[in-house]
């Protein structure tokens, strides 16, 4: 099998959708050929990037023909590249072997969409010129430390060797690189943020058990779990007034206790609820004080989290809060 695409300087998308290819069990072991030649790409299996064909049924996956608009779909509105469209094609697939679920399995759709949300939709919007923000924003600093500009770096500057087999290595170790974050990514949601959901829907739905109001949420292991508390809570339909205020866990090394104020939104610096004032900024003996409460570690400047040694005084410092 041999999977054809451009020759010459390569780009994040064309570097992924090659690796992404080989991560099937169709072109796991299929030959590259960097080309622009129409006659030798038709002896390919497969073309990306190049040939302006967008066709399944002839395996080609280009995005640079007039007319071509092709998104993802399920709400996702930025323009496909060959990245995105051989995710669109073939990710569930990827994403079926490299966990080894079936591909009908639900897991494999949530992955499916995440994933491109997190990780391939950033690839398309930046190859096709998409940008993030209005244009009369003033972006207040440059990043050029994203994949596809990692990528674009790999290219031969303008005063070094740029003959096809410098190149060509070069493409190699874009394709590498793209590839490993790209499973570093899959791997990192399939196995720890998809598990995570489970256990952030079990706090929800036994946090009167913790206290009556339902405003307090308590894990007994530190999670990922601000994400999925507000997707779940949307889908279950979880009223305004009975939304969580105060999220409680484990330190991860510490062997404290935390309390954490949940935002207004996944992204938002602004709290629900956050703790009281006169809590803030203070610590160890002087916070206990404060609080009336033993076992007291600190409370942020701005209210949107607290510690305290034991989880029967983070409860405690919780309970207060709602009070006052």
């Amino acid at each position: 099998m041999v999977i054809g695409t451009h020759n010459g300087t390569f780009h994040c998308d064309e570097a992924l959708a090659v690796y992404m290819l080989r991560l099937t069990s169709v072109y796991r072991d299929a030959e590259i050929k960097r080309t622009r030649d129409p006659k030798l790409l038709d002896t390919c299996d497969i073309v990306v990037d190049v040939g302006a064909v967008y066709d399944e049924s002839k395996q080609r996956f280009d995005h640079h023909q007039r007319g071509f608009e092709e998104v993802f779909g399920h709400g996702f509105a930025t323009k496909l590249s060959s990245a995105g469209l051989i995710y669109k094609h073939f990710g569930k697939e990827i994403i079926a072997n490299q966990l080894q679920l079936a591909q009908d399995d639900s897991k494999v759709d949530s992955l499916w969409l995440k994933l491109y949300r997190e990780f391939i939709e950033g690839i398309d919007g930046i190859d096709n010129g998409v940008s993030q923000y209005p244009n009369d924003i003033q972006p207040k600093y440059r990043n050029r430390t994203d994949l596809s500009s990692r990528v674009g770096w790999l290219n031969p500057a303008w005063n070094e060797p740029f003959d096809s087999q410098t190149v060509d290595a070069q493409f190699a170790k874009a394709s590498q690189l793209t590839g490993e974050e790209f499973l570093n990514r899959l791997n990192y949601y399939g196995r720890s943020w998809l598990p995570a959901r489970d256990l952030v829907l079990a706090g929800l739905s036994q946090r009167t058990s913790v206290d009556p109001s339902g405003r307090i949420v308590l894990f007994e292991q530190f999670t990922s779990w601000k994400e999925h508390l507000f997707e779940l809570e949307e889908a279950l339909t979880v009223p305004a007034f009975a939304k969580p205020f105060y999220i409680l866990y484990p330190d991860e090394t510490g062997g404290n206790w935390r309390i954490q104020a949940v935002p207004v939104s996944p992204e938002s610096f602004e709290s629900r609820k956050a703790l009281p004032e006169p809590w803030r900024g203070v610590r160890d003996d002087d916070l206990s004080r404060v609080t009336g409460i033993e076992g007291g570690i600190f409370v942020h400047a701005s209210g949107f989290i607290g510690g305290n040694k034991t989880k029967e005084g983070a409860l405690k410092m919780a309970q207060k809060a709602l009070e006052m």
